[in-house]
């Protein structure tokens, strides 16, 4: 193997039409590179044989769903997936593809498959998040054991990692910068948010196990005349505990495309993430996203969000509901944020998916050429 395969299979926990996160943006572009197919966890729908569907998202991006029946033990659906993903690949030359692995999970139906390069992206740990299942930390461990390069969501992340593989390499949340700063010059907000008072305080993404309920119940009792725009659909957790006060606005879930409209009308952004074990090692790409729209940010105290931008005094850090009511305030009453902007602005330049792509290609690129070298001296 002397180049880079001609195709990338992306194996997944997450549904393509799901939140735009890390892979969509990273396979989006590296599908101008590769022949791409996203392999999203099983249906379990099919009412005879199980069967494969795809669907071109890209001209050279496909969406592969599995479709097994309903009722199987863990057991018939490892074996049916294993049967499923030979023959996906019984045509195939394996020395023609990149298995890009977001899941261990999904090593238990591929582990007999042998594609000249194996990535691991490591994006979370997941083996903290809430139903997590019990076999993930020993198919992460045989994961590391066969992954050519491992990459990280995070710098915490990484140095958790990094004595579990001998090329392991932090990429942090990227931003698209043209897309987000779209926010700092739209002038029409979305319906569901343009009669909402001001001032407005935004979150999107996921409201889950890591959303903290309580810190933002507590801020929008004590100040009463804020609104709250909660973007995201809600997950793994009870609805009827979500505070119900009348200045807090649940939107759902918003398309990617929509979100600089959103942010456009916000006078602060809020990451609101409780500290626990699913929240240990995140890199919430919202940080640098609410950044380039030039919106000030408020955090709860996340690793990652501490350090960089807590230490370049890019985003502020709360401890508890009264740091956050005291950061807010002196948000909205700041008139004049344009040293701020200037500072955001320098931080994020090299910033972008574009520059996490291609030095990600690098990578592999050298892990190729080392490959040629253990081969030759064989």
């Amino acid at each position: 193997m002397k180049k880079l395969p001609a195709k990338l299979l992306c194996l997944s926990h997450l549904r393509w039409d799901f939140v735009y996160q890390r892979p969509q943006h990273l396979l989006t572009r590296f599908s101008e590179m590769f022949s791409t197919y996203f392999l999203e966890e099983p249906m379990h729908d099919a009412e005879d044989e199980a069967y494969l569907h795809l669907s071109k998202r890209l001209p050279n991006l496909w969406v592969v769903v599995p479709h097994i029946p309903a009722g199987l033990s863990k057991a018939e659906e490892k074996l049916v997936m294993k049967q499923l993903m030979d023959k996906f690949m019984e045509k195939e030359d394996g020395e023609d593809f990149l298995f890009w692995y977001y899941t261990p999970m999904a090593l238990s139906f591929t582990e007999q498959l042998n594609p000249a390069l194996i990535v691991y992206d490591c994006m979370d740990e997941l083996s903290l998040f809430k139903n997590a299942p019990a076999e993930l930390k020993d198919l992460e461990k045989r994961l590391m054991a066969k992954s050519d390069v491992v990459f990280t969501g995070g710098h915490s992340l990484y140095e958790a990692k990094k004595h579990q593989h001998s090329n392991i390499h932090a990429f942090p949340s990227s931003i698209d910068k043209i897309h987000f700063v779209k926010a700092r010059t739209n002038k029409v907000q979305p319906e569901d948010q343009a009669n909402i008072s001001n001032p407005k305080l935004g979150f999107y993404g996921v409201i889950d196990e890591r959303f903290d309920i309580e810190l933002i119940r507590t801020i929008a009792d004590a100040r009463p005349n804020w609104s709250f725009m909660l973007i995201g659909p809600v997950l793994k957790i009870n609805r009827a505990l979500l505070p119900q006060n009348t200045n807090i606005h649940y939107l759902g879930q918003k398309s990617y495309e929509q979100l600089p409209a959103y942010l456009s009308g916000w006078d602060v952004a809020l990451i609101p993430f409780m500290l626990n074990d699913s929240t240990k090692f995140i890199s919430p790409t919202k940080t640098p996203e609410y950044l380039a729209a030039g919106k000030p940010v408020v955090s709860t105290a996340i690793r990652d969000v501490i350090n960089p931008y807590g230490k370049n005094k890019l985003v502020h850090i709360g401890y508890t509901a009264e740091d956050f009511i005291d950061a807010i305030e002196l948000e909205l009453n700041n008139k004049n944020n344009k040293e701020w902007l200037s500072k955001v602005d320098t931080f994020l330049s090299k910033n972008s998916w574009d520059n996490t792509c291609a030095s990600m290609i690098t990578c592999i690129q050298n892990c190729i050429k080392d490959k040629q070298k253990i081969s030759i001296a064989s």
